[in-house]
């Protein structure tokens, strides 16, 4: 698959406005938070084509999973965040689930609300939202490794993962300074 970073687009809000509806219709409360999250949730960068959704869930029995599928999500495998490195977490702390869709390019990460995947990525959007220029570069990152490694997934995400972790070392600082907490469900 060729990895393409394209410019913002201004639809991707109301495309995950309507994905979050049919995942809250398909699981009801069983999703505690439904959140827009990964690059396409930043006004202004440019990212793959792909809406990344975080639902919370109280745990991982996924009793919810045939109504996550009636709505076209394939459950695709247990997997777990990297940790980030200098890091020791458990790995509970790192676990998630993992559907796609297939009519539109989604990913739906599972996590627990309150673990620390939950709020890097939460943490992640916010504090692009709030620094642009952080988000501006990040998204030079993105488009350069495109071009120089458009069909190695394995090398783009070897880069990517640990940039977004030197931009996350300020995201800490300015959780705290700000009292910054993960904001209620977008949907």
């Amino acid at each position: 698959m060729k990895i393409e970073i394209v410019p913002y687009n201004q639809a991707w809000p109301a495309e995950f406005h309507e994905i979050g509806k049919q995942i809250r219709g398909a699981v009801g409360h069983a999703a505690l938070t439904i959140h827009h999250i990964g690059s396409t949730s930043v006004p202004g960068l440019s990212a793959k084509d792909l809406i990344d959704v975080q639902m919370g869930a109280a745990d991982f029995s996924m009793a919810w999973k045939k109504h996550i599928e009636a709505v076209g999500f394939e459950f695709r495998e247990y997997t777990s965040d990297h940790c980030p490195p200098g890091m020791e977490l458990s790995a509970e702390q790192l676990e998630k689930r993992f559907f796609s869709m297939n009519s539109r390019a989604v990913n739906l990460h599972i996590r627990v609300p309150g673990r620390f995947n939950f709020r890097y990525a939460l943490l992640f959007r916010d504090y692009l939202r709030a620094h642009p220029p952080a988000a501006n570069a990040y998204g030079v990152v993105k488009e350069n490794l495109s071009r120089y490694f458009p069909t190695d997934e394995d090398a783009y995400y070897a880069i990517k993962d640990p940039a977004c972790d030197c931009i996350m070392a300020g995201a800490f600082e300015w959780a705290s300074s700000t009292d910054w907490k993960p904001g209620p469900s977008d949907a």
